[in-house]
């Protein structure tokens, strides 16, 4: 019997009316339509959930492949890559070879292999030749479904393990094995059928491990080239100090400190190690005698809450700081510049009134008074008269701001007077030793909450501006990271626990007509292995994370 479909080969392209028989794949359908789609089909979406190729169509619906030029598929891409790397590790350097997939960095995913001694190049280069002979013999990633409360009978003599403790708690809902030639493991979230549809990746030795490098949206057809990212792996190893001295190195761990109330101690330590770290650098700012110190990140990052506690921390140390916000220099809305669309654009650098932002820093640091604006967001104006300001000769200003670490935002300041702090969420707090918590997806969680509690968006309307906010990072926050003095990190390593709590039932609004579902279904599924921590009174006013759930010191709501 055959069935009607509404066929995009792209989301965004036109319907073709297409008959295909009942019980057909979408890998048997993509095949015949791979040649008018330029990237390998990688997954689908059946209405608007995401399904993997081998989703057989039992009903007439509308049908929209997906290839690495959709921003979703480059987490399915890395995942697949990941479940053969790790095939490879084991055929190459035996079962018993324990992987740990820690952080993401340099367009791919860090890993350690624990084996006596340190992984050699020879080594690296047999797992990557083993990869590749998967992929050319195309050998099938079968999936088997189960129940949380069947997970111990599937781990057989490894039911102690954490991540067993992690899974259970999924009782009730169904999760994922994935096989390939008598090797098999959990991944949670979809994959390819098959390793002949990873077509790119790279293997480098890297620092004690491995990197595992992959194609991206911006680059789909192949591995961009490599861009060392020093900072960001010192960020991710001070995040792994930090989870050490907590106990906590994956989400079971924060899940019984959950359960047995000792997180109170964990919040804490947190903030504590927050508060120390911004003193660090507020000492050094003072040490080195820096006036000008630019804050950069990207959104959700807690920028305005580091900036105000760096300025009392430059305080402490006797120095009268000055803050602003580049948001406040903002181009009246008349002004703004727009895209393609025709929609404001107010991520690009061309959003910001340069000359004025440029003309008032001089005239601040010859110690003359200035007009500084505020920007009113409902008017779409700057407001001026609010804010006559001088500072005394050597005061230091802060300024935060997605383009701090924008040169073109440094002119005509003298290049000793600046300070550049980078300061994003990196978490090293993984589901396991495969499956990692990704920071991209943590903030997606901060700004949804902060969205609702502070502009009175819908989860659906933040997710639908997400990738248009994370095109605008790709452009003009993280080519910078690098060029930073200092790395903060603002995660903490409780606050999924707390998040929850506000973003699920947002989460939950996004029904299946949506053009969303597929964000928001992931996040759902993704939280119920995270146990609530509801009361969350005992986090301090000045933390980062009261900027996004509320209550904050320093962010007016």
């Amino acid at each position: 019997m055959e069935i009607q479909l509404i066929l995009h080969t792209a989301p965004g392209k036109s319907g073709i009316p297409v008959s295909v028989k009942r019980g057909t794949t979408l890998k048997d359908l993509a095949r015949k339509w791979q040649k008018d789609v330029p990237y390998p089909i990688l997954a689908a979406l059946a209405g608007q959930r995401c399904v993997e190729l081998t989703y057989a169509v039992e009903e007439p619906c509308e049908i929209t492949f997906l290839s690495l030029t959709d921003k979703s598929m480059e987490s399915l891409y890395q995942r697949s890559v990941t479940f053969l790397y790790l095939k490879a590790v084991n055929d190459v350097l035996g079962a018993d070879v324990p992987v740990e997939i820690c952080h993401s960095i340099s367009d791919g995913l860090y890993s350690e292999i624990k084996k006596a001694g340190e992984i050699t190049e020879e080594e690296v280069r047999a797992v990557e030749h083993r990869m590749k002979e998967i992929v050319k013999a195309d050998l099938p990633f079968q999936k088997r479904t189960v129940r949380g409360n069947e997970i111990r009978a599937v781990f057989g003599n490894r039911a102690s393990s954490e991540r067993v403790k992690l899974l259970e708690r999924a009782q009730g809902h169904r999760v994922s094995f994935y096989s390939c030639d008598g090797f098999s493991n959990f991944f949670y979230g979809k994959m390819v059928p098959s390793a002949g549809y990873l077509y790119a990746f790279e293997l480098r030795k890297y620092k004690k491990g491995v990197l595992l490098r992959f194609p991206t949206q911006a680059s789909p057809g192949s591995v961009p080239p490599y861009r060392e990212e020093e900072a960001l792996y010192r960020a991710f190893k001070e995040s792994q100090d930090w989870c050490d001295l907590m106990d906590i190195g994956y989400v079971s761990d924060l899940n019984r400190m959950v359960e047995d109330g000792s997180y109170r101690d964990v919040i804490l330590i947190s903030e504590a190690l927050h508060e120390k770290k911004i003193a660090e650098i507020a000492d050094l700012i003072t040490r080195k005698k820096k006036h000008i110190i630019f804050i950069a990140g990207p959104s959700s990052s807690g920028k305005t809450t580091f900036a105000r506690r760096l300025c009392v921390q430059l305080r402490v140390n006797g120095c009268h700081p000055l803050y602003l916000g580049l948001d406040d220099y903002f181009l009246d809305r008349k002004d703004s510049p727009v895209d393609e669309n025709g929609n404001y654009n107010f991520e690009g650098l061309n959003a910001l009134d340069l000359s004025l932002f440029s003309q008032q820093m001089s005239t601040l640091l010859r110690g003359e008074s200035t007009d500084i604006p505020r920007f009113d967001f409902k008017t779409g104006c700057k407001v001026f008269g609010e804010r006559i300001t001088k500072i005394e000769a050597g005061e230091p200003i802060v300024i935060e701001g997605i383009h701090g670490l924008n040169h073109a935002l440094h002119e005509g300041i003298p290049q000793e007077d600046i300070f550049k702090i980078y300061i994003s969420p990196v978490t090293q707090l993984n589901i396991d030793n495969y499956n990692r918590v990704s920071t991209t997806y943590s903030r997606l969680l901060r700004r949804i909450v902060r969205d609702h509690q502070f502009r009175g968006w819908s989860a659906e309307e933040t997710i639908r501006r997400w990738p248009g906010v994370r095109e605008g990072e790709n452009k003009n926050v993280f080519p910078y990271c690098n060029e930073a003095d200092v790395f903060f990190n603002s995660v903490h390593i409780y606050e999924l626990a707390v998040l929850k709590k506000y973003a699920l039932p947002l989460l939950k609004e996004i029904g299946e007509d949506s053009d969303c579902f597929m964000e928001a279904d992931y996040l759902r599924r993704f939280l119920r292995f995270i146990k609530t921590i509801e009361d969350d009174s005992i986090i301090s006013n000045n933390s980062i994370l009261r900027e996004f759930i509320g209550g904050s010191i320093f962010v007016n709501s």
